[in-house]
C-alpha cells in the first residue's frame, strides 16, 4: 500500500487501520453490506460483510491543530477483497450535504493507496443526472469529485482490497436521498468474469452516456501531478483550501473535467 507521508496501516482482519506513533485516528466506524443494499442493483446479493471500514480525521499529532484550525479534514477508507454478487465491492453513493460552515456542498480530493479504483460520479442525482464519468485511478493518482456531484468509489479488481485517503471539509455531511430514491447512481457497475463492465440505471428518466476516462489533470485547483495529496499540503496549506471553501474554485467548477 502506498502511505500518505505518516504512518497508517490497513488491515483485512478486523477490517480497519492501525495507526503508528505520532499518529491521531479514530475507531473505525464499518459499512455492513445491509447498510448499502438500497443503492445495490441487487439488493438481496451476498458479499463480504462488513464491506469497507473509514476512518474519518486521521493524521499527524503536529498537524492537528491546523488541520481543526483550517476546517480540514483527512479521511482513510479500506474496502474488502471480493464482490457484492455481480457487482465489485463499492460504496453506496451520496452527495456531499451543505456544509454549516460555508453554506455550500464541498468538493473531495481522493488518492488511491492500494488496488484500483473508480470513481463513479455524476453531475446531478435528480432524473437527469447531468455528465456521468467513471474515473480509474490506481495506486498514487488522484482524483477531484466538485461540489454537489453524486459520486460513489467502486473497487476494480474484486482480488485486492481498495484503500484510499481523501481530503474533506471537517463539518462534513452525507446525503443520500436522490440517489436512493433512484436505486443508486446512473450506471450499475457489474463484472463479467474480472472486466469491469456497465449497465444503465432505469430509474433515471434522462438517458445520459458514461465517460470512461483517466483522471484529468487538475493545476487550475493548484494540484501538483506526482505529488502526494497530504505532502501537498505540509508544503502549501493553500493549494488544498478549496475542498473546505468551494468558492476559492467557483471559475473552475463550471464545466468542470473529473
Amino acid at each position: 500500500m502506498k502511505l500518505p507521508g505518516f504512518d497508517i496501516q490497513a488491515a483485512a482482519d478486523p477490517l480497519g487501520f492501525s495507526y503508528g506513533p505520532g499518529v491521531f485516528g479514530p475507531p473505525c466506524e464499518v459499512r455492513t453490506l445491509d447498510a448499502i443494499r438500497p443503492s445495490l442493483r441487487d439488493p438481496n446479493c451476498s458479499g463480504p460483510d462488513p464491506v469497507y471500514a473509514i476512518a474519518m480525521d486521521v493524521g499527524t499529532l503536529a498537524q492537528k491543530g491546523d488541520l481543526i484550525a483550517r476546517n480540514l479534514l483527512f479521511g482513510a477508507v479500506t474496502y474488502a477483497a471480493g464482490r457484492l454478487g455481480s457487482e465489485p465491492v463499492r460504496s453506496q453513493g451520496h452527495i456531499h450535504a451543505m456544509s454549516p460552515s460555508c453554506g455550500r456542498s464541498t468538493a473531495e480530493i481522493y488518492e488511491i493507496w492500494g488496488g484500483k479504483a473508480v470513481i463513479l460520479m455524476q453531475e446531478t442525482a435528480k432524473d437527469d443526472p447531468g455528465r456521468c464519468f467513471a474515473v480509474a485511478a490506481g495506486i498514487g493518482e488522484v482524483v477531484v469529485v466538485p461540489p454537489g456531484w453524486a459520486h460513489a468509489t467502486i473497487s476494480a479488481d474484486p482480488d485486492l482490497p481498495l484503500t484510499f485517503g481523501a481530503w474533506c471539509v471537517r463539518d462534513f455531511g452525507f446525503d443520500y436521498r436522490e440517489v436512493r430514491d433512484h436505486g443508486g447512481l446512473a450506471w450499475f457497475p457489474h463484472l463479467s468474469g474480472d472486466t469491469l463492465e456497465w449497465e444503465r440505471n432505469p430509474a433515471y428518466k434522462t438517458g445520459r452516456e458514461l465517460v470512461v476516462k483517466s483522471p484529468g489533470c487538475y493545476k487550475a485547483l493548484g494540484l501538483l501531478p506526482g505529488v502526494p495529496i497530504w505532502q501537498q499540503y505540509l508544503e502549501n496549506p493553500e493549494s488544498v483550501m478549496w475542498v473546505p471553501r468551494p468558492e476559492r474554485a467557483d471559475k473552475v467548477w463550471g464545466g468542470f473535467l473529473p
